[in-house]
C-alpha cells in the first residue's frame, strides 16, 4: 500500500470518525441527561462516555477482525453492522423510555398528601407530608449508587451493540493487500477521533448543563433524562446517523 493511500485512509478514518460521532446526538445526548439527573461530577461523565466509546469501537474492531479472518465479503459485514444499528436504536429507546416510567412511578409514589388525627382531646387536624423527601434533593439520593451503576451498564452494554458502520470498509481495504500495519493504524486512528469527539461534545455540553438550574424541575429529572434518552434513539433511524 503506498503512502498516498494511507494518507487518505486516515483522512478518511479522522473526518469520518469526527463528523459522525459530531452529528450523532445518540453519542453525546444519553451521558449528558444521565449525568445531569443522577448528579454525577464531570469527570465521572467523562469516565463513562470514555468507556462507552471503547466498547462502541472495539465491537466493531472484533467483528471487523473476525469477518477478515473468516473471508467474510463486506456486504455480509454491512448487514450484520445494520442489524446492529437497529437493535441498539431499539435497546436506546426502551432504556430511556423504562428509565422514565420508573422515575414517574416513583414520583407518583412520593406525592405530597394529608394524614388526619384525633388527639385525646377531640382535637383533629391534619398535615401532610411525603415519603420520598431524598427527591427533593434529587442525584445520587434518588435511588442511590445502585441505580449509577445500572445506568452505567445499561449504556455500555447499548454502546457495545451499537456499531461503527465506517470503520469496516475502511478495514477491509489494507486487509485484502494484507497490510496489516495499514490495518492497524486506522483503527487506531478512527478509535481515537471517535472516543476523543465523543468525550469532547459530551464535556461541551454538560459544562454548559451544568449551568442550568434544575431546582424547580429536579424532582422529575430522571423522567425527563429517560425521554431524551428515548428521543437520541428515534434520531438515529429518523436522522440516518
Amino acid at each position: 500500500m503506498t503512502e498516498t493511500t494511507l494518507s487518505i485512509l486516515l483522512s478518511t478514518a479522522v473526518s469520518i470518525g469526527f463528523v459522525h460521532t459530531l452529528i450523532g446526538v445518540d453519542h453525546s445526548l444519553p451521558f449528558v441527561a444521565l449525568g445531569r439527573a443522577r448528579g454525577w461530577s464531570m469527570a465521572r461523565v467523562l469516565a463513562v462516555t470514555g468507556a462507552c466509546g471503547v466498547a462502541h469501537v472495539l465491537s466493531s474492531v472484533l467483528i471487523g477482525g473476525v469477518g477478515i479472518a473468516l473471508g467474510v465479503g463486506l456486504e455480509r459485514l454491512e448487514i450484520i453492522e445494520g442489524f446492529r444499528g437497529t437493535l441498539a436504536s431499539w435497546m436506546i429507546i426502551a432504556f430511556g423510555l423504562v428509565w422514565a416510567t420508573w422515575a414517574f412511578i416513583r414520583g407518583r409514589r412520593g406525592h405530597r398528601h394529608s394524614h388526619g388525627h384525633t388527639h385525646a382531646d377531640g382535637t383533629v387536624h391534619e398535615h401532610g407530608h411525603d415519603h420520598q423527601s431524598e427527591h427533593v434533593h434529587g442525584h445520587e439520593a434518588v435511588g442511590g449508587k445502585r441505580l449509577s451503576v445500572t445506568a452505567f451498564w445499561s449504556l455500555f452494554l447499548i454502546f457495545a451493540f451499537g456499531p461503527c458502520e465506517a470503520l469496516i470498509p475502511m478495514l477491509m481495504f489494507p486487509a485484502m493487500e494484507h497490510a496489516w500495519g495499514s490495518v492497524a493504524l486506522v483503527t487506531g486512528v478512527f478509535a481515537f477521533t471517535t472516543i476523543a469527539t465523543m468525550m469532547l461534545v459530551v464535556g461541551v455540553v454538560y459544562a454548559g448543563a451544568l449551568r442550568i438550574s434544575l431546582e424547580r424541575f429536579e424532582r422529575h429529572a430522571d423522567v425527563f433524562a429517560g425521554l431524551a434518552i428515548a428521543t437520541s434513539g428515534a434520531a438515529i433511524p429518523l436522522l440516518g446517523i
